[in-house]
């Protein structure tokens, strides 16, 4: 990689070019991190780093004054401000420098490929470490033994950045990450969420699930995961727990890029559903990798056997408590891990519900109200549990997974609708109901007007009067 190359295009970048707008030709500010990289790589920079000698909070004042933005600390133990540009199209991060030079800054980092800096001003990029040698050749290298040491979440980061960016960690890098990899858990838990979070939304969870396994680090960030190892199944599945996981995230992997295939028609509402902002940074297909990963965590408390055959009875329900477990250690908050504890509550129905096909009516409104939020994803996370049981066993036949397949694009079809339009809407106020039937108002009369709603799904009744004779006819009047 030509270094004069990557400091030229980088400075032509947007924010850069603010940037050195409202700083001019500062001969103490370098462009640092993931800029640079990402620069070399030939990606577009939306985000940059800047190190500074001085006070971060001015030169981040003077880029807000220019840009007509705004600024706020990020970090005050590393005197860290962030200046954003009004409409949010860029942002940059203005951090002190760790020691007396930039030179000593950069050996402070995590990797080499992002111990390179760029002078703001027309100056050469400086490659103390060999960043972009190692980049151009792929190897993922630790800047001293003492980067794990210094901050545990680098662990993580490593698996992260290898995954994401393709990159092979070196041999030395490796044994450094496992000899430290009891102490990945001791960042704090929205850190750890954080890391997990681009983990498993970059463009190779499964790799990057994998180098977690190889630098020791799932024991002590998901020990909830590590125990799925070895925990044999029944004729229905090939695989163990733990292998039958990485399989359901793997083949969630291609339903997300198949979806015409598996959602049919409604392919591109499936995915701009998937796409919608959930919480803590996640969009609703992070949260749905990240159900594939846990949806089976129940499994290990669960396991026994009934007359020769494994089971796991209550697992889904046993896993959705562990998985507010895992959100309430991780710090997530209520909204990421009620979802992706409901994955885990009600991945089961849908099989099910196969061998009941055709489906009334009814049973598709009994199936959207029990799922509820997550009616479409965990319809998503059924299909790639189901491609991943190739066992023996008598649910693991071709015939009963096409139909899955089949009754998945349907209920898929129901789920978005419903998400659309909502329940039907009651055909009179239960206050009205009530009077009408001669009857108290209280709680009793909740039961009776969710059965007039799955009525009225199912086209039973579509008016008022049809509405309380049924009422009356469900009360034995």
């Amino acid at each position: 990689m030509n270094a004069n190359a990557v400091a030229e295009g980088l400075r032509s970048q947007e924010a850069v070019r603010r940037a050195i707008g409202a700083l001019g030709d500062s001969t103490d500010v370098w462009i640092v991190g993931g800029a640079v990289r990402d620069a070399a790589l030939g990606r577009e920079v939306t985000d940059i780093d800047l190190a500074v000698a001085g006070s971060a909070k001015a030169v981040a004042e003077k880029i807000a004054a220019a840009t007509g933005g705004a600024i706020f600390e990020l970090s005050a133990a590393y005197e860290t401000w962030r200046a954003m540009e009004r409409g949010g199209a860029w942002q940059v991060d203005v951090t002190r420098l760790r020691g007396d030079s930039i030179e000593e800054d950069l050996g402070l980092r995590d990797f080499t490929i992002g111990a390179v800096a760029v002078p703001l001003a027309a100056a050469p990029l400086l490659d103390p470490l060999g960043g972009l040698g190692d980049l151009a050749q792929g190897t993922l290298r630790a800047v001293s033994g003492d980067v794990f040491a210094d901050d545990p979440l680098r662990l993580l980061r490593a698996a992260r950045l290898a995954a994401e960016l393709r990159l092979e960690i070196d041999p030395e890098t490796v044994r450094l990450a496992r000899s430290h990899s009891g102490t990945a858990a001791t960042p704090a838990g929205e850190r750890q969420l954080t890391e997990l979070r681009l983990l498993i939304g970059g463009p190779d969870p499964l790799r990057g699930i994998r180098l977690m396994e190889e630098l020791g680090v799932t024991a002590a960030v998901l020990p909830e995961l590590e125990a799925l190892r070895g925990v044999e199944q029944g004729p229905n599945h090939h695989l163990d727990v733990y292998e039958h996981t990485l399989a359901v995230l793997e083949n969630l992997l291609e339903v997300e890029g198949e979806l015409p295939r598996y959602a049919g028609e409604r392919a591109g509402d499936v995915a701009a559903l998937m796409g919608e902002p959930l919480a803590d940074g996640f969009t609703r297909r992070d949260a749905l990798r990240f159900g594939a990963l846990f949806h089976d965590i129940g499994k290990p408390q669960t396991r026994g056997d009934r007359s020769g055959f494994v089971t796991f009875i209550g697992h889904d329900s046993a896993g959705a408590e562990i998985v507010g477990q895992i959100g309430g250690r991780l710090r997530a908050s209520r909204r990421l891990s009620s979802h992706v504890a409901a994955l885990a509550d009600h991945h089961l129905h849908l099989g099910f519900m196969v061998s009941e096909r055709p489906l009334s009516p009814r049973r598709v409104h009994q199936y959207l109200r029990l799922t509820g939020d997550v009616a479409a994803d965990v319809t998503l996370l059924t299909v790639a549990d189901r491609l991943s049981a190739r066992g023996t066993g008598s649910t693991a036949a071709e015939a009963m997974i096409q139909g899955h397949l089949e009754l998945a694009r349907e209920m898929l079809a129901a789920a978005l609708d419903w998400r659309r339009d909502g329940p039907p809407r009651p055909l009179l106020p239960g206050d009205e109901l009530a009077a009408e039937l001669e009857i108290e108002r209280g709680p009793s009369l909740g039961p009776l007007l969710a059965a007039l709603e799955a009525a009225q799904y199912a086209g039973e009744v579509s008016t008022r009067e049809q509405a309380i004779e049924h009422a009356r006819a469900l009360l034995g009047g």
